[in-house]
């Protein structure tokens, strides 16, 4: 019963997604672009609340991965994957906060960290930093949005993801 605003880096991607949705009987439209850039985050919500009414919840699953070895790693493999995971968190984040403070309306967040970022994984020390990141975030986004009536929350799945196909 719920509506969904997809935001996808690659709009194709996110325009398939939206009429898969569409076509099991939800409701769905897509953003395309870099969430980790403000006016995309800020379009999300604007999305939202222009074609479904209002912004309930955000599910935060931005990110890459460049894998390396510590020594091996590029300055832009980490900082690629800082940017994706952190500021792909934090943009849509700060978007969706400032509504719902503005519209005294409850929310609820949804942060993905993982495994990598709790007990670590081999050649994902970017990966792993960014995700134990993506945690203390949550959590800190909490106390101070628990007085708007706003939870948020940091999972940790194992799946695999087109992001894992090649693994």
């Amino acid at each position: 019963g719920g509506a969904v605003v997809v935001a996808e880096f690659d709009g194709e991607a996110g325009d398939e997604v939206a009429k898969e949705i569409v076509a099991a009987g939800g409701q769905a439209v897509s953003v395309a672009g870099d969430v980790a850039d403000a006016d995309v985050a800020d379009a999300l919500v604007t999305a939202a609340v222009e074609n479904f009414g209002g912004l309930d919840a955000v599910v935060n699953n931005a990110g890459i991965l460049r894998d390396r070895t510590l020594v091996k790693m590029s300055d832009a493999e980490w900082d690629d994957v800082i940017r994706v995971h952190l500021r792909g968190h934090f943009a849509p984040t700060r978007a969706a906060c400032r509504y719902w403070r503005e519209s005294s309306r409850p929310g609820h967040l949804v942060h993905t960290a993982s495994t990598s970022g709790i007990l670590g994984n081999f050649g994902q020390s970017n990966y792993g930093a960014a995700k134990a990141g993506i945690a203390a975030f949550s959590t800190i986004t909490a106390m101070e949005m628990a007085r708007y009536n706003v939870t948020s929350n940091a999972i940790a799945p194992s799946a695999l993801t087109r992001m894992t196909e090649s693994l």
